[in-house]
C-alpha cells in the first residue's frame, strides 16, 4: 500500500496514511484517461450552434440569369453557398453531444487519475480542513503552508461553505466533493489536496 504524509493546515506532518492499492496504486492506463477526458469535455458542450442552409436563407427564389448564352457559369439561386449572403454547406444545427462511457471504464479512469497523483507526489492529505469564517486570506495562508503555488483541487467529504467561499476567489483553486469528483478536474490541477475523511470515502466508493 502506498504511504503518504498526513499534514495539518500549517504544513506540518502529523503522521502517515496508508492508501488503498486498489484505488491509489493501480497501473495508469493512458488510453482510458484520454477517453474519460474526451467524454467529460463532450458532455460539457452546449450544442446550441446553428447556421442556415441554402434552403433556410431568405430570398434567392428566382434564377439570377438564364441557363445558357450569357458566358457566365450557370446559377440557380443567389443564396447558393458560393454567393455572399448564401447558405452554409452542411450547416451546424443544435444537437446533443453527450454520450456515456461504460461503468468499468469510468472506474478505471478515476483510479488511474488518482494513482497518477500519488506516483508524481502531487497528492496532499490533510488531517482536517475547517475554517470558522469564510476568509480568502486564511485559505491563501493554508495553501502557502502546503507549498501550493499552481493550480490545486481541494476535495472534501462533505460540503463546507466556509471552505468553498474562501477558495472561490483564488485563481486556479477549485473545490469539489467526493460525490462530484471527476477525472478531468484531477488531471487539470497540479496539486490534489484531499482530507483524510474524503480519502476513506473515495476508497469506499472505488475499492
Amino acid at each position: 500500500m502506498p504511504k503518504v504524509a498526513l499534514l495539518n493546515v500549517s504544513g506540518q506532518q502529523v503522521g502517515e496514511i496508508e492508501l488503498s492499492d486498489s484505488v491509489f496504486g493501480v497501473e495508469i492506463n493512458q488510453n482510458v484517461l484520454h477517453e474519460a477526458v474526451k467524454n467529460y469535455l463532450a458532455n460539457q458542450r452546449q450544442g446550441t450552434q446553428s447556421a442556415k442552409t441554402r434552403a433556410e436563407v431568405r430570398g434567392g427564389g428566382r434564377k439570377p440569369w438564364r441557363q445558357k448564352g450569357t458566358g457566365r457559369a450557370r446559377q440557380g439561386s443567389i443564396r447558393a453557398p458560393q454567393w455572399v449572403g448564401g447558405g452554409v454547406v452542411f450547416a451546424p444545427k443544435p444537437r446533443d453531444y453527450r454520450y456515456t462511457l461504460p461503468k468499468k471504464v469510468k472506474r478505471l479512469a478515476m483510479k488511474s487519475a488518482l494513482s497518477s497523483k500519488v506516483q508524481t507526489e502531487n497528492i496532499i492529505v490533510l488531517d482536517e480542513l475547517n475554517l470558522d469564517v469564510p476568509k480568502t486570506k486564511d485559505m491563501v495562508n493554508i495553501l502557502k503552508n502546503l507549498n501550493v503555488e499552481k493550480k490545486a483541487l481541494i476535495v472534501m467529504d462533505e460540503k463546507n461553505d466556509n471552505i468553498i467561499r474562501s477558495a472561490r476567489n483564488i485563481p486556479g483553486v477549485t473545490t469539489t466533493l467526493v460525490t462530484t469528483l471527476n477525472v478531468y478536474d484531477i488531471l487539470n490541477h497540479d496539486k490534489f489536496i484531499i482530507t483524510k475523511d474524503a480519502v476513506h470515502k473515495v476508497e469506499e466508493v472505488y475499492a
